[in-house]
C-alpha cells in the first residue's frame, strides 16, 4: 500500500515510539503519586508540556493535554461558553470549519448561543473583512481554523487574531492540519485558544492537546481529581503524552520537509495536468497559499467516493475528503462552500504526502490513474442515469 492520506492520519515516528516504549512497559507510575514511580511519570508529562509550549512561544503553564483535536476544540468552545454564561454569547466561525467545530457550534446554538457562519472565496479563503463585519458587542469568541483539512487552504489568522484582540474578543484556531506544517507563534499571531491533535504530526492516537492564553477562563468539561491545573481531571495518558511532546519537537524543526513536500505536490500537479487537462485545483494553485503536502482535486465526471475505491484496489490511499466524515453521502460541505454544485462537490480527491512518500510513488500514482479513470468512465457510458444497464441492440 502506498499511502497518500496523511491529513487523515499519520504513522508513528520510530523515535517518537521509542521515547514512549518506557512508559508503555516498565515506568507505568501515575503522575499523581508521589512515589519515585509516580515522579517518573510526572517529570515525563512535564518535560512533553516543555516540548509543545516552546514550538508555539507558549508557557508551559498555558498547555493542557487532551485525547485530541475534537476534545481541544469542545473544551475552547463549550469551555468559554459556560465560563461566560450570563455574558457574551455570539461565536464567529467560517463555512469550512471541521465537523468536529461546527458540530460543537451547532451544539452551542441548541443552547442559548448564537453562530454567525463566515462565507469564504472559490479557494476556501475566508475575506477579513467579513469578519470583521460579524461582530458585535456580545460577540464571545471567533474560531478560525489555522489551515483546511481538505484543501489546505491557510487562512490569515494573524489578522484575524489581532482583530479579535483589538476587540476583546476569544480567538481560538483549529491548528490540527497547520501545526509542525506552517510556523506559528501564540504571542505574534494573537492566538487565545489553539487545538492539536498528536496522531496528524508522527504521534499516537488519543493524545492532544489545547492552548489556553494565561488569563484567558473555561469552566473544564471534565471534572476529577484535578489534573491538569483542574482544567481536564482524569488520570492522564502519560505514554500518549510523551509521544506527543517527541512528535511537536520533531516535525517543528524540519524546515526541510516543508520545502520538499511543495516540491512534490508541485510537481505531481504539473504532471497531472499533462494526464487530465481538464482537472481542476480545489483550493489555492500557489504553494504557499496551502499547507504542505495536502492537495484536493476534481476530475470532472468521477466522483471522489469511486476513485478512493479503484485507488485503493490498485494499493493506493487517497481520500475523498476528511476522515471523520468518511463514507458519508452528502457532499464536502468544503466544497460547496466554495462555491461547486452538490454534484461537483461529490468529485473531490484528495491527496495528502508525508514523510515516507517518495517521488518514485508520486510517478506510479500518476502512471496508474489514467487507466483507473478510463476504467471508470467505460463502466459509467454503460449506465444510464438510473444505474441501469442500457438495453442491448439487435
Amino acid at each position: 500500500m502506498i499511502y497518500f492520506d496523511h491529513a487523515a492520519s499519520t504513522p508513528l515516528d520510530e523515535k517518537v515510539l521509542e521515547a514512549m516504549m518506557p512508559f508503555l512497559k516498565g515506568e507505568y507510575g501515575n503522575p499523581s503519586s508521589v512515589h519515585g514511580q509516580g515522579r517518573a511519570a510526572k517529570a515525563a508529562v512535564e518535560l512533553a508540556r516543555q516540548q509543545v509550549a516552546d514550538t508555539l512561544n507558549a508557557d508551559t503553564k498555558e498547555i493542557v493535554f487532551t485525547s485530541g483535536g475534537t476534545e481541544s476544540i469542545n473544551l475552547a468552545h463549550k469551555g468559554a461558553a459556560f465560563a461566560n454564561r450570563g455574558g457574551k454569547t455570539h461565536f464567529i466561525l467560517s463555512a469550512v470549519e471541521h465537523h468536529c467545530v461546527l458540530e460543537s457550534a451547532e451544539w452551542l446554538s441548541k443552547n442559548g448561543f448564537q453562530v454567525t457562519y463566515i462565507p469564504v472565496d472559490k479557494e476556501g479563503r475566508v475575506d477579513t473583512r467579513d469578519v470583521e463585519k460579524a461582530f458585535r458587542k456580545e460577540t464571545l469568541m471567533v474560531s478560525i481554523m489555522a489551515a483546511n483539512n481538505e484543501v489546505g487552504t491557510i487562512q490569515s489568522f494573524r489578522s484575524i487574531g489581532k482583530m479579535a484582540r483589538d476587540r476583546g474578543v476569544l480567538f481560538h484556531t483549529d491548528a490540527v492540519q497547520a501545526y509542525g506544517k506552517i510556523p506559528i507563534d501564540v504571542q505574534a499571531d494573537y492566538i487565545d485558544l489553539l487545538s492539536v491533535s498528536a496522531h496528524k504530526i508522527y504521534g499516537p492516537k488519543g493524545a492532544g492537546f489545547l492552548y489556553i492564553r494565561k488569563g484567558v477562563e473555561l469552566t473544564p468539561l471534565v471534572h476529577g481529581g484535578g489534573q491538569e491545573r483542574d482544567r481536564r481531571g482524569g488520570t492522564e495518558n502519560v505514554a500518549g503524552i510523551v509521544g506527543l511532546g517527541e512528535a511537536a519537537k520533531l516535525i517543528c524543526g524540519q524546515l526541510q520537509e516543508r520545502k520538499r513536500l511543495e516540491v512534490m505536490v508541485d510537481i505531481f500537479l504539473d504532471e497531472l495536468k499533462r494526464a487530465f487537462p481538464d482537472m481542476k485545483v480545489n483550493g489555492p494553485l500557489k504553494s504557499n497559499q496551502r499547507v504542505p503536502g495536502i492537495v484536493n482535486i476534481t476530475l470532472p465526471g468521477l466522483e471522489g467516493e469511486t476513485l478512493v475505491h479503484s485507488l485503493d484496489a490498485k494499493g493506493f490511499a487517497v481520500s475523498s475528503g476528511a476522515a471523520c466524515a468518511a463514507g458519508s453521502a452528502p457532499p464536502s460541505h468544503v466544497l460547496k462552500a466554495m462555491g461547486r454544485s452538490d454534484k461537483e462537490a461529490k468529485q473531490g480527491l484528495r491527496f495528502s504526502f508525508g514523510h515516507s512518500n517518495t517521488g518514485d510513488q508520486v510517478r506510479q500514482m500518476i502512471e496508474i490513474l489514467p487507466s483507473v479513470t478510463q476504467g471508470l468512465q467505460m463502466i459509467s457510458s454503460f449506465l444510464t442515469d438510473d444505474d441501469e444497464p442500457k438495453a442491448k441492440k439487435g
